[in-house]
């Protein structure tokens, strides 16, 4: 072999006369191969459609269907036991935001929320801190607290109506003792609000204290301990520390109170029928369906907003005030 020739076959790489390198082999497409179901997967469907349907069944037949029958009434103009019915569009929402009582019962509405919730919370609150201390009774007491939330509405209405009736309650009997006279409780509508938001708080700031009080008894130990022993006082850890890791419980008792609050009825209807300065919308509802209007259509459209307004708090306090919870 020549030199020529053992140079041209020893050439490197980068030289014209050096071959490419061969482009790598794709790897061959192949279609996605579709799972099948097997045998189990397949039984343990129809057992979770089995347990579930009945479910689904219940709550489509007697929450979402007579959502949307409401939602269609409420563009009727239509009284109750009637057998014609005409369609009036959007008129019962715009005569409702028109007139003079829509401001009266939104301002009830907001009032009386307001101050259940709060009021419920915080002195289930108070409570609960009460509660939480080792002496003796305290099982007693937490069982007398939670049993106004357990009782029936109507009972608990009847009962605070013998106590602040201004003729022959308990309270204006107090009273004349003292040489007072009783308020019109039941007659004045701003007192009638006012008895009614002191019976519904009474009720069920035992749900809110006993809900606390689960709370606290699951807070750290060990982090308490170490705050004592840094020197903090009880007032100070119990801002710092105990309501911070409370968050959890607080934002579900805001979004379970307040729904509470906007539905409220059976201590409204029976310690004020007439819904003498408390109609809630909810009251109005059953005031204009079933009192002296019989006016269905408007009644439903009321409910729709109700329904509306509760959609909206609930989507807005897990959108907002959520991210203020300290879940860890």
């Amino acid at each position: 072999m020549t030199t020529r020739q053992i140079h041209s076959s020893t050439a490197p790489a980068g030289r014209p006369d050096s071959k490419p390198p061969s482009p790598p082999i794709e790897a061959a497409h192949h279609p996605p191969v579709r799972r099948r179901w097997s045998g189990r997967s397949r039984k343990d469907f129809l057992v979770f459609l089995a347990m579930a349907l009945p479910n689904l069944v219940l709550i489509g037949t007697f929450t979402y269907w007579p959502l949307i029958n409401n939602i269609y009434y409420s563009t009727l103009d239509w009284t109750l036991g009637s057998a014609s019915a005409t369609v009036v569009g959007l008129q019962n929402y715009v005569t409702f935001f028109t007139s003079e009582d829509a401001s009266k019962v939104l301002g009830t509405t907001v009032v009386f929320t307001l101050v259940t919730v709060g009021g419920s919370m915080v002195l289930g609150l108070l409570v609960a801190l009460a509660l939480n201390s080792k002496v003796r009774g305290t099982t007693f007491a937490r069982s007398a607290v939670f049993a106004p939330y357990v009782l029936s509405g109507v009972g608990v209405g009847l009962v605070w109506l013998f106590i602040f009736d201004p003729g022959y309650g308990v309270l204006a009997w107090i009273l004349r003792g003292m040489g007072q006279q009783s308020p019109q409780w039941i007659n004045d509508p701003q007192l009638s609000l006012v008895m009614v938001i002191i019976v519904y708080v009474w009720k069920n700031l035992g749900y809110c204290a006993v809900v606390y009080l689960a709370g606290l008894q699951s807070l750290p130990r060990d982090v308490m301990e170490a705050a004592a022993l840094d020197g903090a006082n009880s007032v100070r850890r119990f801002f710092n520390i105990s309501m911070p890791l409370l968050s959890p419980t607080t934002f579900f008792l805001l979004i379970t109170t307040m729904l509470s609050s906007l539905q409220a009825f059976d201590l409204i209807r029976i310690m004020t029928p007439l819904g003498n300065g408390t109609s809630t919308l909810i009251y109005e509802a059953y005031l204009q369906a079933f009192g002296a209007y019989n006016r269905a259509g408007y009644s439903a459209a009321i409910s729709v907003i109700l329904f509306a307004i509760l959609l909206i708090i609930t989507v807005l306090q897990l959108r907002f005030v959520e991210r203020k919870v300290h879940y860890s």
